[in-house]
Formats: C-alpha cells, sequence, structure tokens
C-alpha cells in the first residue's frame, strides 16, 4: 500500500509569534529585510512560514545578544543562502 504524501506544516505569522516571543512586527521587518522567508501564501495572502523560521529567529536572537547589527545578520544569511544555493 502506498503512503500518501503527507504536507509539509506551514505557519501563519501568528503563530510564529505565539511560538517564539517575537512580535509581529519584528516579523515583518526580517521579512523585508531577507533574513526570514515566506514559504508560500494562503489564498486570501498571508504569509506561511516554514520550520525553518524558527531556527533563524534563534539564530538572529543571538546576534543580537553579540551586539551584531543588523546589516551583518542580514550578510551573514545572504552569504550563507548563497553557499547553500539558495
Amino acid at each position: 500500500m502506498r503512503r500518501r504524501r503527507i504536507p509539509r506544516k506551514l505557519y501563519r505569522i501568528g503563530e510564529i509569534v505565539d511560538y517564539s516571543g517575537v512580535s509581529r512586527q519584528t516579523i515583518h521587518n526580517y521579512t523585508i529585510m531577507g533574513l526570514i522567508r515566506e514559504c508560500d501564501w494562503t489564498r486570501g495572502g498571508h504569509r506561511l512560514y516554514d520550520e525553518e523560521v524558527f531556527d533563524r529567529l534563534d539564530s538572529i536572537a543571538g546576534f543580537k545578544a553579540q551586539h551584531k547589527t543588523l546589516g551583518f545578520i542580514q550578510e551573514f544569511f545572504a552569504k550563507q543562502d548563497a553557499e547553500a544555493g539558495g
């Protein structure tokens, strides 16, 4: 018997806020800056994010705790994404 494909879990901004403690505005700003990326959109036009967003938010918090600027963090992720082919 062939198993049906199970869809990946995607999160709305409200869920990310609830689970991460990061504000809705911060999620929006990080998306605009390219620090995090939406993976899909709902039919109503809402952004959806995959589980990677939580790793990214943890990394951003770690960099901020080290007093790194958002510009530094943006460059770090841009380089990391380019090396990964994304």
